[in-house]
């Protein structure tokens, strides 16, 4: 089924999902001011009705409920694991995210007072692909005939809690409330039938720092779906971000770190671009 999947709330004051309606000629996903309802299961039995609802926010396009796993891939660009002076990977590097990392496509990015505590944080544009149905040993040439769609999602990273306060690990740096938002839609993999030709790009307050194109991937869609099915069961609402190319900003002299009430915009290619501002929280008052 060829669809622009979004989740919206409505100015009725509910929230749907629904098929976004676009302008001819316009490919982002938050442009869409209208939607047709779903109705159903949109990993089973679901049907597109004729129900047209006025957007009045996109939401992020799976709700919390819906997403089992948020599996991500760390040097998956080629060009980012050389500004990275590390070696490319010869199997997939993974880590998690929690799913209260997952937030919208103009939700705030919040940074927490433990993040403020030292300079570090990070932006990454990356391709999102959202599982449709259960996966088990895929193998690369079927591995895509699972997947739903595909999204544009920015891995905020904090590269002191990542590299240095984690114990090894990523997840602590990569891990906090809202640093995972992703959207503005999900677009079928019917209409994407190619996910390693499209263009990704990152614009920090209006100037683009990261500008590549999905075929620098080193490990493509197919190859890490099916690699991380192997023995692992993939859930229909699973999200996998499928890492940054090059550009970020600790790859930059001086770095380039995140500040507060920065504007970001991560965009890919025929399906949108979700604009985030950073948002310092505030210190508690002591009592």
């Amino acid at each position: 089924m060829e669809f622009r999947l979004i989740r919206f709330l409505a100015k009725d004051g509910t929230t749907y999902y629904g098929d976004a309606i676009l302008s001819s000629g316009v490919t982002d996903i938050a442009e869409a001011t209208q939607a047709r309802v779903i109705r159903g299961d949109i990993f089973g039995t679901h049907n597109v009705t004729d129900q047209i609802a006025d957007v009045r926010l996109l939401l992020a396009p799976l709700a919390r409920e819906d997403v089992k796993t948020v599996r991500c891939l760390g040097l998956n660009y080629e060009q980012h694991a050389k500004e990275s002076k590390m070696p490319l990977p010869k199997y997939p590097i993974l880590f998690y995210k929690p799913v209260t990392a997952l937030t919208g496509p103009f939700d705030r990015i919040p940074v927490a007072a433990a993040a403020q505590e030292v300079e570090g944080l990070d932006y990454e544009c990356e391709l999102v692909a959202i599982i449709g149905k259960e996966a088990r040993d895929v193998s690369e040439a079927k591995a895509l005939e699972y997947v739903l769609g595909y999204a544009v999602g920015n891995d905020v990273s904090h590269r002191e809690w990542q590299l240095k306060r984690g114990g090894g690990q990523w997840g602590l740096g990569k891990g906090f409330d809202g640093w995972a938002p992703f959207g503005p839609g999900i677009v079928s993999s019917r209409l994407i039938k190619d996910p390693q030709a499209l263009r990704i790009s990152t614009k920090l307050n209006g100037k683009t720092v990261q500008d590549s194109s999905t075929r620098d991937m080193i490990f493509g869609v197919a190859k890490t779906i099916s690699f991380l099915s192997q023995g692992t069961t993939l859930l229909p609402g699973d999200a996998i971000f499928t890492g940054t190319p090059q550009g970020v900003g600790a790859g930059r002299n001086p770095p380039l770190w995140l500040k507060d009430g920065d504007i970001v915009e991560v965009s890919l290619q025929g399906i949108g671009t979700c604009t985030n501002k950073v948002e310092y929280a505030k210190s508690r008052p002591k009592l």
